[in-house]
């Protein structure tokens, strides 16, 4: 599995865990909600200065960045990629 997607997926495990939404994390760390949804996804590959900044925010430890994920936590991750993108047109034509 690539790192920036095992990364991704913690970020997001710890951020959950916290009940913490994309936004108050984004803010709290000083990124844009948009660069962050890319590092959850694996797209995005953040600098390590920036990584300290979301171990800060999330009141974690960097090493929580890079336990390998569950099947269980894949899964879900891969399933949640396959969302509809036509939802807007579905709703819009009911």
């Amino acid at each position: 599995m690539d790192i920036r997607v095992t990364v991704g997926l913690n970020i997001q495990r710890l951020r959950r865990a916290r009940e913490m939404s994309q936004e108050e994390l984004s803010l709290r760390s000083g990124c844009t909600r948009g660069y962050l949804s890319g590092i959850e996804t694996g797209k995005k590959n953040p600098s390590i200065l920036f990584l300290a900044k979301l171990v800060k925010a999330l009141k974690s430890d960097m090493t929580e960045f890079f336990i390998p994920p569950t099947k269980q936590e894949t899964t879900k991750k891969t399933l949640a990629r396959k969302k509809p993108a036509s939802t807007k047109k579905r709703i819009a034509s009911s």
